[in-house]
């Protein structure tokens, strides 16, 4: 069974890009990212059991810079209501 061995998860998004070269070529890690990202929109108890953490305090280590991220444009999106 080919999807048995560990290089199959990088080795599968590269097959779709020379399919289909006009997307952008990421990793599975990537993939893993933009998951977590997506999943912050929920809550970090979600993020941790998605992602398989056993602790909270790894998920938060892990992807701290998205919720410092999503700090960042929260604060944007105030001022911009602020300004009249």
């Amino acid at each position: 069974m080919d999807y048995c061995r560990l290089a199959y998860l990088n080795e599968k998004p590269e097959r779709i890009y020379q399919k289909k070269p006009e997307l952008p070529l990421i990793n599975i890690h990537a993939f893993q990212h933009k998951h977590a990202s997506l999943l912050f929109a929920a809550s970090i108890k979600d993020v941790q059991s998605q992602l398989g953490h056993s602790n909270i305090q790894t998920t938060m280590d892990i992807y701290t810079h998205v919720t410092d991220e999503t700090k960042e444009k929260t604060a944007e999106m105030f001022q911009k209501y602020m300004t009249f």
